[in-house]
């Protein structure tokens, strides 16, 4: 009988990295994370029973397989759990190869999804909206599509400064970005100072601190449509992404035309980041920490860092809403906080780690 043996030291060497293997852990960590963070809540639902439930709606599946659980299981896991582990799915995802398609931009791994003020005017539209009910004719879609329109109009202003002479300028584009962010921030403060009654001002602030809760079926469409295209359109052009690393004249050189990639990185990085933000909130760290973790792992080929990066915000981002909704049960914490408060400390050893490795 023929043994195979697999190599772990070249599995996850960063030079030559056996991407199948990997892929494939990655995909089956997804699966079961899927699978156990449904199942896990204030009201705990047995692995198996989710398995059962999940399988009963399966074409062909279902007929076979006998009703264990009561109503009540059912409802939570396919009604309030499953949405919610989807959407952290793909926010998580979308957050992290945000963070790549940023710092593929201005050749900076420091750079994360927020850094062109998306976020601010996300949330300033948004507060108006749950505090004044500005955009209450938008209907029960009406807190994401407002924070939609608020990164939207926030991009252009930030895209049509940062132009020059028909040319993106990368410190003008940087800049902009600041600047706006703190106009929408001075104004999201006003709008919070405004505020008619404190419970909505509780909400404003709990949905600006980035939380999952209340995800629906419907949010998941939206998010998943943007992030499959821009990956698609991301994995295409993977070489030009590494060539962009080496500066623009010599991407240039090599034969990119350097003005239209980075314009159509700057619709991608703000479509994702836009999109994402206006069904889950600010949900910081996953998008700069992510893509540097990946780096660690598979080196920098975007071929690479692309999917790797996918699939770990994907899970991250659902284990970390699963300890946001069980560390102080029956209430919830952001899971924007928890983001910070978990991913900065280990941010902060994957750097020290790096740098020491090198002296």
């Amino acid at each position: 009988m023929k043994i195979i043996r697999i190599n772990h030291r070249k599995s996850f060497n960063r030079e030559d990295p056996n991407m199948a293997l990997l892929i494939l852990f990655l995909l089956l960590a997804a699966i079961a994370t899927i699978f156990l963070a449904t199942g896990l809540g204030p009201v705990s639902v047995a692995p198996d029973k989710v398995t059962k439930i999940l399988l009963s709606k399966v074409p062909g599946i279902g007929n076979n397989i006998a009703v264990t659980w009561e109503q009540l299981d059912e409802n939570i896991v396919l009604g309030l759990r499953l949405p919610r582990v989807f959407l952290g799915m793909v926010v998580g995802a979308s957050l992290a190869v945000c963070g790549v398609t940023m710092q593929a931009l201005v050749r900076n791994h420091l750079a994360d999804p927020f850094i062109l003020g998306v976020s601010s005017g996300a949330t300033a539209f948004a507060t108006l909206g749950m505090l004044f009910g500005v955009f209450a004719f938008l209907g029960q879609y009406s807190l994401p599509l407002s924070a939609f329109i608020g990164s939207a109009v926030t991009i252009v202003f930030v895209y049509v400064i940062s132009r020059i002479k028909g040319r993106i300028n990368m410190t003008q584009l940087l800049l902009s970005g600041v600047v706006i962010s703190m106009i929408m921030d001075g104004l999201t403060s006003i709008v919070k100072l405004s505020a008619p009654n404190a419970l909505g001002l509780h909400n404003a602030e709990f949905w600006m601190s980035g939380s999952l809760a209340g995800a629906k079926w419907a949010y998941l469409r939206l998010p998943l449509i943007v992030l499959a295209i821009c990956m698609a359109v991301l994995m295409i052009n993977y070489r030009n992404l590494n060539l962009l690393l080496l500066g623009d004249e010599s991407a240039g050189a090599l034969g990119i035309n350097v003005r239209r990639f980075q314009k159509l990185l700057v619709l991608i990085a703000s479509l994702m980041a836009g999109v994402t933000i206006s069904v889950s909130g600010k949900i910081g760290f996953v998008g700069l920490m992510v893509p540097h973790f990946t780096r660690l792992i598979v080196g920098s080929n975007h071929k690479k860092v692309l999917p790797v990066s996918a699939l770990l915000g994907g899970i991250l981002v659902v284990w970390v809403d699963v300890a946001a909704r069980m560390i102080i049960a029956p209430e919830e914490l952001p899971v924007g906080i928890l983001t910070a408060v978990i991913g900065g400390p280990i941010f902060i050893w994957l750097l020290k780690r790096n740098t020491t490795g090198k002296q």
